[in-house]
């Protein structure tokens, strides 16, 4: 369960015809379950949520598929959902597998090839079901044996939604999400922060990606500094320290709070005081009233006094 209009129908769909149904969403370094949560309530459903965030950082570093428009792996990304769901059915019993992939609703991932690869490659041939496309495709297992009626699921295709909003009308789902992804490996933006970060450092960790998302970056080669645009971003850097991070915080004016990370070593004093012209100090000019702006350093350097 994505948490999009898809995956609460597919889940609907189903359990209208008596099957016990559990939403299952991922949670990785990228995106969250935040929106899926909102729809298993919608759909009085409780979420399970799986944190896969490892296994998909290796895959978003290699993918064998290929990417998308940005940094997005998403054929091998719903692959390794899928590898990961059939574990799980088959530790605890589920009789079946079902998404809310509609054929032909999006370019890479659902086109009918990319359908059958994904299927195949995750061993779940004759397996997964589609229950909005299911009548467009072969009959799978759970048909055959009677676990869900095909007469009763759908032949949805494309990208117009007017079939599913009629869909969640009849089935009384007043909750609506607008369409769209919530993983940043989309967005073209974060895509190129991401291969400069790969270009220095190849066996960047989960970390060094999400500070990515928070702030504008700047390099001196293989120092990074990233600058909070905003108190929600300033926050977040702060959580993200790691050992041998800096952490630049205004003191006694407002400004934003900086993380300083070097890749293949400690950042030096003389790196930071050259960096710090250019990023990391123009905070705010003195003035009779605050003759001496400080700087809080969170690390390996003292305070800068008067440099600050």
């Amino acid at each position: 369960m994505s948490g999009g209009l898809d995956s609460m129908l597919a889940a609907k769909v189903l359990e209208k015809q008596g099957v016990a149904v559990t939403p299952l969403c991922f949670e990785s370094w990228f995106f969250s379950c935040t929106g899926a949560r909102k729809a298993a309530v919608a759909i009085g459903m409780e979420l399970r949520v799986e944190n896969f965030s490892d296994a998909h950082l290796a895959v978003v570093k290699n993918p064998c598929h290929g990417r998308g428009g940005a940094a997005n792996p998403c054929i091998d990304c719903h692959l390794l959902m899928l590898q990961t769901a059939k574990k799980i059915m088959e530790a605890e019993g589920y009789d079946i597998i079902a998404t809310g992939e509609v054929v032909g609703q999006r370019s890479m991932s659902q086109n009918r090839q990319s359908l059958d690869v994904i299927e195949r490659e995750a061993g779940l041939a004759g397996i997964l079901l589609r229950p909005l496309s299911a009548r467009l495709l072969p009959e799978t297992e759970a048909e055959k044996k009677g676990l869900a009626d095909r007469s009763r699921l759908c032949g949805i295709s494309g990208r117009s939604r007017d079939q599913q909003l009629a869909l969640a009308k009849e089935l009384g789902i007043a909750y609506i999400p607008q369409p769209g992804g919530g993983c940043i490996l989309t967005e073209a933006d974060y895509g190129q922060k991401l291969a400069q970060l790969a270009q220095i450092c190849p066996n960047y960790e989960g970390l060094d990606a999400q500070i990515l998302r928070f702030g504008r970056p700047f390099w001196e080669g293989s120092a990074l500094f990233v600058v909070a645009r905003n108190q929600e971003e300033c926050q977040s850097l702060s959580d993200r320290v790691k050992t041998g991070d800096l952490l630049f915080e205004p003191v006694n004016f407002s400004g934003p709070a900086v993380l300083a990370r070097k890749f293949g070593g400690k950042i030096a004093k003389a790196e930071i005081e050259s960096s710090g012209r250019k990023y990391l100090f123009q905070y705010s000019k003195k003035t009779p009233a605050n003759p001496e702006i400080s700087v809080k350093i969170i690390g390996q350097i003292e305070k800068s006094g008067q440099k600050g």
